[in-house]
């Protein structure tokens, strides 16, 4: 049965959610977290430890290796006012590229002191419409962040940035430096959940999405065609290729841990022309996925709750059909599931397009 809709207003993906059911801490455990079951037609409360009896011999997890930088910077101008920085992008050269919230914005050619510890150059602004500023920083910004910078907790999370979010908003698995968000459906993941899917006969693999700021990013317009998605630097190499062409060979499903690795993977298949086979590719995305998109690659989506009248949450939808998930969205809020970056999951099964 096909229970797809084709939705163009974000009023369309709107839902009430009361303030109390916004997680501003991860549970005790990282796998002690709920899931619901999303994939029969009937909503289904189970626990993400559940996760290998869900899924098949053969199955291959696909999940986002980025990791999170202490992305975000304390400082102030010569004159003494403060400014925050949100370091979107790092550059070569020692140069990044930032949002600064300041009560008057830096002009090039001044300096910023962060952390009081470094001065950074401004060379400009950046970006659509100047929204980021380029900066020059003394030395390796990377370095830099990691001793003077701060978690990037979400802005629906209302408490600063402690130790236990340094550990607990990063994944088990993260490798490579970049992203200024987590993929909150993968930090679900432990040493002894990990085995026990292996232990299950279930294949991982995994792509690289630098997640930005703009994922927090207000839709703000009523029509969902004239939004315009941010861009993010992503790769899928050779290695997960071969691994999803080998499950598939095999009978298996390929089996997306989080939007953004979803985003990565049918970016690079979307690169592809004439349906052909998915190929290794790396560069920019600002792949937009709403109702109607054609999915190529991924046939299960584990993901975690998103915000009302989201792009994420018009990418679920596409996923797996905007009344289905709209009512599992009513059924979440009902029985008190916990939301966004440190809340639950659901896992969703791709359903065949309108």
């Amino acid at each position: 049965m096909n229970i797809r809709q084709r939705t163009d207003s974000v009023s369309d993906f709107d839902f009430a959610l009361p303030p109390e059911l916004i997680a501003q801490h991860p549970a005790p455990e990282r796998s002690g977290a709920r899931l619901l079951d999303g994939t029969g037609a009937v909503p289904v409360d189970r626990a993400i430890r559940d996760l290998p009896a869900l899924l098949q011999p053969g199955d291959l997890l696909v999940f986002n290796d980025t990791r999170v930088i202490k992305a975000r910077l304390l400082g102030e101008k010569p004159t003494g006012g403060a400014v925050e920085a949100l370091v979107e992008r790092v550059l070569p050269g020692h140069e990044v590229l930032a949002h600064l919230r300041a009560s008057k914005s830096p002009r090039p050619g001044s300096r910023v002191r962060f952390a009081d510890a470094f001065d950074a150059e401004v060379l400009g602004r950046a970006g659509p419409e100047g929204a980021l500023f380029h900066l020059r920083f003394p030395a390796d910004p990377l370095a830099l962040l990691e001793r003077h910078g701060h978690v990037p907790l979400p802005p629906y999370i209302e408490h600063a940035d402690t130790a236990e979010d340094a550990e607990r908003y990063q994944t088990v698995f993260a490798a490579r430096p970049g992203a200024v968000a987590a993929p909150t459906a993968a930090l679900h993941f432990d040493a002894g959940l990990l085995a026990a899917l292996t232990a299950s006969g279930i294949q991982r693999a995994a792509v690289t999405l630098h997640v930005g700021a703009g994922t927090f990013q207000p839709v703000r317009v009523e029509h969902i065609a004239e939004h315009k998605m941010h861009s993010e630097w992503f790769e899928v190499g050779a290695e997960t290729v071969a691994a999803i062409a080998a499950t598939r060979a095999a009978g298996g499903r390929v089996v997306a841990v989080g939007t953004t690795t979803l985003r990565a993977l049918e970016s690079a298949a979307a690169r592809v022309k004439d349906g052909g086979a998915l190929q290794a590719f790396s560069g920019e995305t600002d792949i937009f996925i709403t109702p109607g998109f054609e999915f190529r690659v991924v046939d299960l989506l584990l993901t975690n709750f998103h915000l009302p009248r989201s792009t994420l949450l018009m990418l679920v939808s596409a996923f797996s059909g905007h009344a289905h998930v709209m009512a599992l969205y009513r059924h979440a809020v009902e029985s008190r599931y916990r939301f966004f970056s440190y809340g639950d999951a659901m896992l969703l099964q791709r359903v065949a397009a309108a």
